[in-house]
């Protein structure tokens, strides 16, 4: 069965190049033009991935993307940013996009990243559900990684899929230095084509959601390289 890809995009030729290109390769394409109707769509219809330019007439990209998130659609979206335009690649992985590709892009590219979201999904859902519940705890902070929850101080705190699995993977590591390069490999693949900026921005976001908890872990950079999990310090000097 052909994956359905849902495409907001207003540009003409732009949306046009997206179709017919997705459309060659198998794909099933539907092409929006408007903000407001793309979100309306998007909640509607079920698609598997969704293109998603960020201005829009009605709504723009990160108010759709946002909406989407709140209303629990787990699809995943790529966005269309503006060339030397980093503000709205990190706005949009904030705001919970995927991937992101900068304008103007290569046909190749776009089927790539396509492919690639696509194949990651995929293998996320099909993962096996565990039967027993499992929870790592390392002071406030508890981790069901069956469920991918968090919680520190036993308050529950909101997680993107990613920033889960860069914190589980942190967290089976602590005091461990690892590099941006071993996050991007095993959290988004080693077919991933975005840049090390996606690493950060989900790494500057959970320390925010980490802060809740005065014994939580926290996230600690280590310059050039990546960055390591430090334990809450009462628990690493239980005798200070």
């Amino acid at each position: 069965m052909a994956h359905k890809v849902l495409v907001i995009e207003d540009e003409p030729t732009l949306s046009r190049l997206l179709s017919y290109n997705l459309t060659q390769e198998g794909y099933e394409t539907t092409v929006i033009d408007h903000g407001g109707e793309g979100l309306q769509a998007a909640l509607q219809k079920s698609f598997d991935l969704i293109i998603l330019d960020i201005m829009l007439p009605g709504m723009n990209g990160f108010d759709v993307l946002s909406r989407l998130r709140q209303q629990g659609v787990k699809t995943p979206v790529i966005v269309l940013t503006a060339r030397n335009a980093e503000e709205e690649v990190v706005q949009g992985l904030k705001h919970g996009a995927d991937d992101y590709i900068t304008k103007p892009f290569g046909v190749a590219e776009l089927l790539a990243r396509v492919s690639a979201v696509l194949r990651r999904t995929q293998s996320e859902d099909s993962q096996p559900a565990a039967s027993n519940e499992k929870v790592i705890a390392i002071g406030e902070l508890s981790i069901y990684p069956e469920k991918y929850e968090v919680s520190v101080g036993g308050e529950a705190i909101s997680l993107r899929p990613k920033e889960f699995e860069v914190l589980l993977y942190l967290v089976q590591r602590p005091g461990m230095v690892i590099t941006r390069d071993d996050l991007m490999n095993i959290v988004w693949g080693f077919d991933y084509i975005g840049g090390q900026r996606t690493v950060d921005v989900h790494v500057s976001s959970l320390r925010k959601k980490l802060e809740l908890g005065q014994q939580s872990v926290q996230i600690e950079s280590i310059r050039g390289v990546g960055y390591k999990l430090v334990m809450p310090k009462k628990l690493a000097n239980p005798n200070t």
